[in-house]
């Protein structure tokens, strides 16, 4: 894929860099044309949620969202009765698609949970944060809902790292994935999103139409993947971002995370045209030496007539002339 000018970098990030604070309740609402639904992917986050629900409550009291969904993962700490409990609609993942067999990970639960809602804009937000205001999540909204020429936006904040042992905080020292894998990848084969602060941020806001074309990475590849099929499909000028300030969410180990950052590697080579032959996942010398990692892909609810999408299905104005094929990548879901 060829670079990309800095000069067009430039103008994409002073247009579709949008802020938070730009967008109270009240211009929301009177630009909201559209029904609005957000799904939570949750596991093991009965301590998180209530905070993140309690604002989901004002806005869906106010008329700006009309539906939420947490999708649980057989979490075991109480986090279905919690969520259940602050008003939300609870679905366990299995349970969704049963067909598809259990749920292999973040990305399944979330195209699990797409194929259980209906809201024309639909937002995803991580359910294990902490410390986000009304202003975080009605900002995850905010430029979709005014801005209708957009299909796709990202969040955008600073992550620091809170230290195990105690301590300041590290700015900017979290998202060791990003840094190390998903930026060096996007830079080298995809520059064009390199202007995205948060390539796998799991707050996002998209359009219906477009998200029941794109195939679901199951894992934690979904993000990446869903990023640059959204490129393909619409164009980069129908994709956004917003600032939110600042997110702190769990940190994982590193071993973890070189699992994680795997997915992610996994994903992304599917879609630049290569052929990834995944098998499990190695950690010499370790107590568990070999572990799976969710790399199956999940194909667009709209191949498997499972779509609730209305409206054309025509290109995104502006968008490329053709769209990404996933039918290489969409056929390896189980």
């Amino acid at each position: 894929m060829p670079g990309m000018q800095a000069p067009l970098l430039d103008d994409w990030l002073a247009r579709r860099t949008y802020d938070a604070a730009d967008y109270p309740l009240d211009r929301l609402l009177a630009a909201k044309r559209e029904t609005i639904s957000v799904i939570l992917p949750a596991k093991e986050c009965a301590d998180t949620l209530p905070p993140l629900l309690d604002h989901l409550a004002q806005l869906c009291a106010a008329g700006l969202v009309d539906e939420v969904l947490v999708v649980d993962a057989a979490s075991q700490d109480g986090t279905a009765e919690v969520a259940a409990r602050h008003g939300a609609r609870v679905a366990q993942e299995d349970a969704l698609l049963p067909e598809y067999g259990p749920a292999l990970g973040k990305g399944d639960a979330m195209w699990r949970g797409l194929s259980a809602t209906s809201g024309e804009i639909v937002a995803f937000l991580d359910a294990d944060s902490t410390g986000v205001g009304l202003e975080f999540v009605a900002g995850v909204l905010g430029p979709i809902v005014c801005h209708p020429e957009l299909a796709f936006v990202k969040g955008a904040f600073a992550r620091p790292f809170l230290p195990d042992g105690g301590g300041p905080p590290v700015p900017d020292g979290g998202g060791r994935v990003t840094e190390l894998a998903a930026r060096p990848l996007i830079n080298l084969h995809v520059p064009e999103l390199a202007g995205f602060a948060q390539p796998l941020a799991g707050e996002v806001a998209a359009r219906r139409s477009l998200l029941e074309q794109l195939p679901f990475p199951a894992g934690y590849g979904v993000e990446i993947g869903m990023l640059i099929d959204a490129l393909r499909t619409v164009g980069l000028d129908a994709l956004a971002q917003v600032r939110l300030g600042t997110r702190q969410n769990r940190h994982q180990p590193l071993r973890a995370l070189g699992a994680m950052a795997y997915a992610v590697l996994v994903a992304a080579e599917r879609r630049l045209g290569r052929d990834p032959q995944p098998g499990p996942y190695l950690l010499p010398f370790d107590e568990e030496p070999v572990r799976r990692v969710a790399v199956d892909e999940r194909p667009p609810l709209r191949a498997i007539g499972r779509g609730a999408a209305r409206g054309d299905d025509g290109p995104w104005p502006g968008s490329p002339p053709t769209a990404t094929d996933p039918s290489s990548y969409a056929g390896r879901s189980r």
